[in-house]
């Protein structure tokens, strides 16, 4: 057994359940699924539901708590700027951790990681729900957050560890499917549940489903195999790690409110780049790094986290300024708009898994450079035809295939290029630049939206003007994703592992 020379602990206990005994520790065992799992013959398909609960919720989440911010103003009195700390404090510390989570599950084990970051986000949505104050909720925001970072930064490399070589990808699509409807759904859940009970509800019903979510990964998802060798965990490059991507994030955040040449956002993004060096030199030169910048080494690893992070930006930019062509350019309700809007992320989610399926078959870079060319063309169009609803709202639909046909396969072929025993940090860098490709996208096309349409962009033809020109910047990105995905290998989606999971 893998790591068997350490000292017995509560953390090697985990890796050997026969000895563990029955103290506390045994809270840190992972168990061994019942038999009647194990030979199931959609046992992998288990695990890969159970994974996708803490996809949706993570997605839905964020959706939703932005829907709710008009009405958290109001309750509390408070303004935007404060309101919107509700959001940013969890994607702060959400992003921040992803990649130190990622390296402890490779040392410790990704299902026990996992199952607890259920348990940490329940405690925290019910704290959400409770919350006397709006400074409260921002706090237990970040607790949250902590939950949310245990799940997502393990949610592929879980899926990994479970399904057949030649299953991959096909995964990896239903889970990146999961995300998208998370998306989609989440501002008619959001409205729907502040109409029945008010903001509080859109906390509390995390418990119910966080409880759900934990049960079904203590007895279905497999014991962890093929884990690093558990060494002294890098504090200092955590150190350095999350300050440098809270001041990044944000820097992007304010950029526009503050103005991108203000004191405040050069000296964040001057801090953030002194942080990220500082933490590039740390991990060179750690016996133990958080991240092994080796793994950066592998073309089809590097370019996969290029494109990918390229690939979120598109999707979220425009996210971001649609709504404002449609309900300025074209009288639309923001309840229509939203609907309508509706349409890009069901064309990722319902391309995903089919994406994922010919991935198996053909390999990552055909789909991956397609599928950004795509959306390329789609918002190329989009932008010729703003001004005709009839057209624009299909070629969104058509961005969103192109997106969902782009993102399963690279993520698989990001995992496959990662050793096993790596494959929680893989999973974290991953999921770090996803949300890293968010704020970009609503930094970015918010500003080449401000560029053509003005400050005020009251009328029907600023907002017109400002959506060509975000879409025609949103184009090139895609193009651009569409290049660097082309220079991976053509070698298949993942390495050969060995499935003793139990």
């Amino acid at each position: 057994m893998a790591n068997a020379s350490l000292p017995r602990d509560p953390v090697s206990a985990a890796r050997d359940p026969e000895t563990a005994g029955r103290g506390w520790h045994r809270l840190l065992v992972e168990p061994r699924r019942p038999e009647s799992v194990r030979n199931h013959r959609m046992a992998a398909w288990l695990v890969v539901g159970t994974v996708c609960i803490g996809a949706f919720m993570g997605q839905l989440d964020a959706s939703i708590v932005t829907l709710a911010f008009p009405t958290l103003r109001k309750a509390f009195g408070a303004s935007l700027a404060s309101v919107q700390w509700v959001g940013q404090a969890y994607l702060l510390v959400l992003i921040g951790l992803l990649t130190a989570v990622g390296r402890y599950a490779d040392m410790v084990g990704r299902k026990l990681l996992y199952t607890y970051g259920f348990l940490i986000f329940i405690f925290g949505s019910a704290l959400c729900g409770l919350a006397p104050s709006l400074g409260a909720l921002a706090g237990f925001r970040v607790i949250q957050g902590v939950g949310a970072a245990m799940l997502q930064a393990n949610s592929v490399a879980i899926i990994v560890s479970a399904v057949p070589r030649g299953q991959l990808g096909r995964a990896i699509g239903i889970q990146g499917a999961a995300q998208a409807l998370g998306l989609a759904l989440g501002p008619a859940v959001g409205g729907a549940l502040i109409a029945l009970g008010g903001w509080r509800l859109i906390f509390f019903i995390n418990v119910p489903a966080g409880i759900a979510g934990t049960v079904l990964a203590w007895y279905l998802i497999p014991r962890s195999r093929h884990l690093a060798a558990r060494t002294r965990y890098d504090w200092a490059g955590l150190g350095l790690i999350l300050p440098a991507v809270s001041a990044l994030l944000l820097a992007i955040s304010y950029g526009n409110r503050l103005g991108w040449g203000s004191p405040v956002i050069a000296g964040g993004f001057a801090a953030a780049a002194l942080l990220l060096a500082a933490f590039v030199q740390r991990e060179r030169t750690a016996l133990s790094p958080m991240v092994d910048l080796s793994l950066f080494r592998r073309l089809s690893f590097s370019a996969g986290i290029g494109s990918g992070l390229l690939s979120y930006l598109v999707l979220f930019g425009t996210l971001t300024v649609a709504p404002f062509l449609l309900e300025i350019a074209h009288g639309q309700s923001s309840g229509t708009a939203g609907t309508e809007l509706f349409l890009l992320p069901l064309g990722v989610g319902v391309t995903a898994p089919f994406a994922g399926r010919l991935a198996d078959r053909i390999g990552a870079r055909p789909l991956t450079v397609g599928g950004m060319l795509v959306a390329g063309a789609a918002l190329a169009a989009a932008a010729v035809a703003r001004d005709h609803l009839a057209v624009l709202l299909p070629v969104l639909v058509v961005a969103g295939i192109g997106l969902g046909a782009f993102t399963p396969p690279n993520n698989a072929a990001i995992m496959g290029a990662a050793p096993p025993e790596h494959s929680g940090t893989a999973s974290g860098v991953l999921n770090m630049t996803r949300g890293l490709g968010t704020s970009l996208g609503l930094a970015l096309a918010g500003l080449a939206y401000t560029i053509g349409a003005g400050v005020q962009a009251g009328t029907a033809h600023q907002a017109s003007v400002g959506f060509l020109d975000a879409t025609v910047f949103l184009a090139g990105v895609a193009v651009l994703a569409a290049l660097i995905a082309a220079i991976r290998g053509q070698g298949p989606l993942s390495r050969d592992r060995t499935l003793t999971a139990e």
